[in-house]
């Protein structure tokens, strides 16, 4: 037992001196998280309107956005946002082309879970609204969306824990968030078990943290609806 210990300590030693910079590249990966989800949340709110309009010429961008997007790899498209647009004469910085690349992603399949609510809507009571007098803005902001989003909750739930392991992915546009810290710090101690599980599970507690919030807000939605 005490060999253990022993063993514990020393390794625990060996790896405490990397873990401040490795809590550092984790709000750096929660910064990523925040901001790309805000901007996923917009495109793919803008995005299922769009594809449930009665226009063709809403509707059919919006399939093909959503149709290019779930059908190339997510890391194409961050190669695409920090690469190729630099050659259009557009200079984004490494957070900023991160952020686009993700967001739009991820909108497209935010666009997905936000339709699915929409359809899960009774047409009368889109229907009820107009035939109160009420706009088709005021009907989505008071009536529709409110239920919309009690029903989304969970599937948006996993595509943000997704997209908070996806940030992962931005490492390799010189963004030093978990993944390359991590790496960082593997280049020069040569330890690459010990410091993988322990970016595992910083990985983890920040999943379980935001799957923790996504179940309070869920319930305090039931409550007040």
């Amino acid at each position: 037992m005490s060999g253990v210990v022993t063993w514990l300590g020393t390794w625990w030693l060996s790896v405490v001196e990397y873990l401040p910079g490795m809590l550092g590249s984790c709000v750096i990966v929660v910064e990523l998280t925040v901001v790309v989800i805000l901007v996923s949340w917009i495109c793919g709110l803008l995005a299922a309107l769009a594809k449930s309009s009665t226009y063709a010429a809403l509707r059919w961008p919006a399939e093909v956005y959503i149709w290019f997007i779930r059908g190339t790899p997510t890391l194409i498209q961050i190669f695409v946002v920090y690469f190729g647009v630099p050659q259009l004469g557009v200079r984004l910085s490494p957070f900023t082309a991160g952020v686009l690349a993700l967001g739009v992603s991820s909108g497209a399949y935010v666009a997905e879970v936000i339709r699915s609510g929409l359809i899960a809507i009774p047409r009368g009571q889109t229907e009820s609204t107009i035939a109160l007098g009420m706009s088709y803005r005021q009907s989505m902001q008071h009536i529709i969306l409110p239920q919309v989003i009690r029903i989304i909750i969970p599937s948006l739930t996993n595509e943000a824990v997704t997209t908070l392991k996806n940030t992962s992915l931005l490492s390799t546009i010189t963004i030093i968030e978990l993944t390359l810290k991590s790496e960082m710090i593997i280049s020069y101690t040569f330890r690459p078990f010990d410091f993988y599980i322990i970016a595992a599970v910083m990985y983890l507690v920040m999943t379980t943290a935001l799957m923790t919030l996504s179940g309070w807000i869920e319930r305090h939605l039931a409550a007040r609806y």
